[in-house]
């Protein structure tokens, strides 16, 4: 065996001012600038680089969509380098919108059945809080209504309740991968009895196509067997996907169905609109305990319990509903659940079934549980015409809540506004901020300065031939910064 050179002086030296370079890169700071070793805090950064996934908007010949992309501008902050795009999910696609700037809404436009999925990124400047949506106008046909979806970050664990293979709806879970690698999903249905048996090898195993998309109707995954109200649980077992459920229903309309927040023992479905006819709630619980729900709606007024639908019980593993008819009653009000027993709260998903109208003239849409905005949220491709948006702010918890909220100029003109809201605490207000001379759509940002929790909602309404034509999406936390904690040398690691 070799036997190992000494090491010289210079050597030594050499050792020591690297490893005292690399410990000035790495290692936390001392508290009060001493050698005491405490982590100093660490600072909220922005993020470089979002990346967002957008279903295919429509099957039907006649689609009108509308694509909406937008990044607040953080405030004091100066302009950089950033770009941003949204371009088709297939390989060589061509950009459909370039956005070049923040606090400025950018869109574009795509008709029929041939407008893809989408998949998209965002850096530097562009990528903190970047936001997109899709808007489709269907006129008539099995499909129509107004469809709405907030394009979302690529995941690989999404709950969607209230999905449905009952006859009469056509239920799709639309796929899309913006990777470059495939990826497989697995997915499951849990109607009242527990999880539906799929037929031999439609549930399981689906592969994605490595930028490319794919949309599984639902039914066909238990033929014959019908069920009324359900929850599909889709995961993946290679790579990661962005997921979403579009929903046609007979004579009642169309919209998109986005995945319920995570499971927890407490959930609030925001925004449901004061003139709805009929609300249906479904629950899941995925864990092994039952759930016993208080069911209260925060009002403007305050919280209250609806007659007769005071508690709803929910067996593990399986998917309860409840016709809560009316609710609302003129006042747009929030769902809250929470745990009848604080000491028994088992984690939950839900979503409402909401319908406007009647008869011929019915329109539906979908409001599933949903995080708080936290610090900020947008929602992009709000309306300048009258009564078009409504946006809905409520605290579910006890403590009130100070928002602000800002209008951005519109895509064709304006100057931004904004407002600041209390929230009194267990209540639901209705906030209208439009840009001052705005036209064309333009973007909501909801900013919480105190107290809360916050949970919000934007209702967009576009009548068509007397049908109250409507899609609602939520708002949560854009996650525009992330925890970075600070470095400064420290000698002492050399003697560790």
């Amino acid at each position: 065996m070799k036997q190992r050179a000494p090491l010289t002086l210079a050597a030594v030296a050499a050792a020591l001012a690297a490893l005292t370079g690399v410990a000035s890169l790495t290692a936390p700071a001392a508290a009060g600038g001493a050698g005491g070793g405490e982590a100093a805090a660490a600072t909220r950064m922005p993020v470089e680089r979002s990346l967002l996934v957008c279903p295919a908007p429509s099957s039907s010949d006649i689609a009108d969509t509308t694509y909406t992309a937008f990044t607040p501008r953080a405030a004091g902050s100066a302009e950089g380098k950033g770009s941003a795009r949204l371009l088709g999910a297939t390989k060589d696609a061509k950009p459909v919108l370039e956005p070049k700037e923040t606090g400025k809404p950018f869109g574009a436009t795509a008709s029929g059945a041939d407008a893809p999925a989408l998949t998209g990124s965002a850096d530097g400047t562009l990528a903190p809080g970047w936001t997109a949506q899709l808007t489709t106008q269907v006129s008539v046909g099995r499909a129509r209504g107004l469809l709405g979806a907030g394009c979302t970050a690529p995941g690989t664990d999404f709950w969607f309740p209230a999905v449905s293979t009952a006859k009469g709806r056509e239920d799709y879970v639309h796929l899309t991968n913006p990777d470059d690698a495939a990826a497989v999903v697995d997915i499951k249905l849990f109607g009242p009895d527990g999880v539906a048996k799929p037929e031999a090898g439609t549930g399981e195993n689906i592969r994605i196509d490595p930028k490319s998309s794919k949309s599984v109707l639902l039914s066909s995954l238990i033929p014959g067997s019908q069920l009324a109200d359900a929850t599909a649980h889709v995961t993946t077992r290679a790579g990661r996907v962005g997921a979403s459920v579009q929903v046609a229903e007979e004579g009642v309309g169309a919209d998109w169905l986005s995945a319920a927040t995570d499971p927890a023992g407490s959930v609030v479905m925001p925004g449901i609109p004061a003139d709805a006819a009929s609300v249906r709630l479904v629950a899941f619980v995925p864990g092994e305990e039952d759930a016993d729900l208080r069911i209260r709606l925060a009002a403007p007024g305050g919280s209250i319990t609806p007659a007769g639908s005071e508690q709803l019980h929910v067996k593990a593993g399986m998917t309860a509903s409840m016709d809560l008819k009316d609710v609302t009653r003129g006042e747009a009000g929030s769902l809250v659940l929470t745990p009848a027993d604080p000491k028994k709260a088992a984690p939950v998903v839900a979503a409402v079934r909401v319908v406007r109208g009647s008869g011929a003239k019915q329109e539906l849409a979908f409001v599933q549980a949903a995080g708080p905005v936290g610090a900020r949220a947008t929602v992009a491709d709000d309306r300048t015409d009258e009564n078009a948006t409504v946006l809905a702010l409520t605290v579910p918890g006890d403590k009130d809540a100070k928002v602000r909220v800002t209008a951005s100029p519109g895509t064709g003109g304006g100057d931004a506004a904004s407002q600041e809201v209390t929230v009194k605490a267990g209540t639901t207000q209705v906030v209208a901020v439009a840009p001052a001379g705005g036209k064309g759509s333009y973007a909501l940002t909801v900013e919480t300065l105190s107290g809360g929790p916050v949970h919000a909602a934007r209702t967009l309404s576009l009548p068509h031939e007397g049908i109250a034509m409507f899609t609602v999406q939520t708002l949560s936390d854009d996650h525009s910064t992330v925890s970075v904690p600070k470095a400064a040398q420290d000698l002492s690691v050399l003697t560790r």
